[in-house]
């Protein structure tokens, strides 16, 4: 089950983003149920009228109810949307800039610290075959981020799915997302963008 579930949060945001997930598969597999319910009562039921042209009570319910559910996804969808907004005052700054096929990390708030963050390609039983890094990117908990990324080539994506942050690396531009994470541990990513042959070797 966790291999085709979302991977635990650790932000508020990505807490959000899995009660939305969820929300939506409800309402979806009540449209399922009820439209596979109708489907089967039509193919058994040998009574038709061909006269009939019209059912004004009928036609109300099919234009009211889809109107409705498209309500209940829209008004949890627009609080999201505003809750992934920008914050105004970030406590840091951080810089991920995308290389053919590595990351480097640049830390501008504390004295322009800079490394660059490689796949380790070694085997060892205490690190994730394609998902350690040499020089792992550390963040404080608890505190908000401006995450900004940027590329140096072509186009690539930093993607932290269990903080619900992915955003495009794009050579000439500077990307911005916030990001908060409110509990301590180990995070793995990966670049999302097909940005070459060596795509799948850039782990966050």
């Amino acid at each position: 089950w966790p291999n085709i579930y979302l991977q635990d949060s650790a932000s508020p945001l990505m807490e959000q983003l899995i009660l939305f997930h969820d929300h939506i598969m409800l309402i979806l597999m009540m449209i399922v149920t009820t439209v596979s319910y109708i489907m089967i009562m039509l193919f058994f039921n040998k009574y038709t009228d061909r006269n009939l042209l019209e059912g004004q009570m009928i036609e109300l319910i099919w234009t009211v109810t889809p109107t409705m559910t498209l309500f209940f996804i829209a008004t949890p969808s627009l609080r999201l949307l505003y809750l992934m907004d920008e914050i105004n005052s970030p406590m840091m700054t951080t810089k991920a800039v995308g290389h053919q096929w590595y990351w480097t990390y640049e830390y501008s708030d504390f004295n322009d610290t800079e490394f660059d963050s490689y796949m380790m390609n070694k085997e060892n039983i205490n690190e994730l075959r394609l998902l350690d890094v040499d020089n792992r990117m550390v963040l404080p908990s608890n505190t908000f981020i401006r995450m900004i990324v940027t590329s140096t080539d072509v186009i690539h994506s930093w993607t932290l799915p269990s903080s619900g942050v992915k955003i495009d690396g794009t050579p000439g531009r500077l990307n911005q997302a916030s990001l908060m994470l409110n509990r301590n541990g180990l995070l793995f990513g990966q670049c999302s963008e097909i940005c070459g042959t060596n795509h799948s070797f850039m782990p966050i």
